[in-house]
């Protein structure tokens, strides 16, 4: 998860808070806060400033502001030279009076990506360059109980992925195309979809799958992800989020028919535009399936010889960043 493994930890903030940012906030940095919202509290605000200036008042890349008056919103913009640029307002309220929160912003290469409870909420393009930002400050009425920091490496550009336990097919067919080592392959915005790639081990108990990408902004339909059996073209695994639907489709196509659909969902974990790391386990007798860190599905295994699934496939409204396996 990604609220794991954090680095500069700071506890029991004194609201307001002004602080110096521990190292340089560039693409791949995650900030996690978990708070709390008293009962009387009409608004606060993360600001990621760059510099702790207050005549002038320091530039503020990123404003994000809950206000609870009415049905509540959140509100973003950027502070330039002292003047508040457009507003860009969210009307989902994630933060309830007298509860707890856990707040993770993640920082993309183009933009903001603001999850709530575990939830996507947000994206916000960067008007000021995330390098200019060094020190975080928040203020209103908020209890925060820790701050921290976390690199996600995956997200720094273009990168060398460990992939020696892939072998790459470049072509469309499970069949009949060349085969080649997959771990130097680069991979970033753009690669070529559909991706198909062997497993050099086949499916097993305690095999992991981690698939990280970038939702189109403007998508069309949908995307899927499928584990096979390459010598039946059996598809064991079929992942179908339908953005446009707001569906989380799992299915099975054995012996050259679909399954029953399977669309149980506590909620929708992607939206357009936004980064996603999911992450698929195979247990003795199903699928666990999470997205950016929270558990979000299972799925009964329907083909029963795990032995015989060799394949990955890839296709869809997305832009595939990093593939591991282990």
């Amino acid at each position: 998860m990604f609220s794991n493994n954090l680095q500069n930890v700071v506890h029991n903030l004194v609201i307001p808070y002004v602080g110096t940012l521990p190292e340089e906030l560039g693409p791949g940095k995650l900030i996690v806060i978990h708070g709390h919202v008293p009962n009387d509290a009409d608004r606060f605000q993360v600001d990621f400033q760059c510099g702790s200036s207050t005549k002038p008042r320091a530039d503020v890349a990123f404003h994000f502001n809950p206000r609870f008056k009415r049905s509540g919103h959140i509100v973003c913009n950027t502070l330039t030279k002292e003047k508040w640029g457009w507003e860009e307002i969210t009307y989902e309220m994630p933060f309830e009076k007298g509860k707890p929160f856990e707040i993770i912003i993640m920082v993309l290469k183009d933009k903001f990506q603001v999850a709530v409870n575990g939830k996507h909420l947000l994206l916000y393009k960067h008007r000021i360059e995330p390098e200019k930002i060094d020190t975080l400050g928040i203020y209103g009425k908020v209890q925060i109980v820790s701050l921290g920091f976390r690199s996600n490496l995956s997200l720094q550009g273009t990168q060398e992925t460990s992939l020696g336990t892939l072998k790459m097919n470049s072509g469309n067919s499970l069949q009949g195309t060349q085969e080649t080592s997959l771990g130097t392959l680069k991979m970033n915005s753009g690669n070529t979809l559909p991706y198909v790639a062997r497993l050099n081990s086949v499916l097993s108990p305690g095999r992991t799958i981690v698939i990280k990408g970038e939702i189109k902004k403007n998508p069309k339909g949908s995307f899927s992800i499928d584990l096979i059996a390459a010598s039946t073209e059996d598809i064991a695994l079929h992942l179908n989020p339908r953005l446009n639907a707001k569906a989380f489709v799992r299915n099975s196509f054995l012996c050259e028919s679909w399954g029953e659909e399977e669309r149980n969902i506590a909620h929708f974990p992607f939206s357009p535009g936004m980064y996603f790391e999911m992450i698929i386990y195979c247990a003795s007798n199903e699928y666990k399936v999470a997205i950016n860190g929270v558990h979000v599905l299972e799925y009964k295994h329907r083909f029963k010889e795990l032995g015989k699934i060799d394949t990955l496939k890839i296709n869809g409204d997305i832009d595939l960043l990093d593939i591991r396996s282990w």
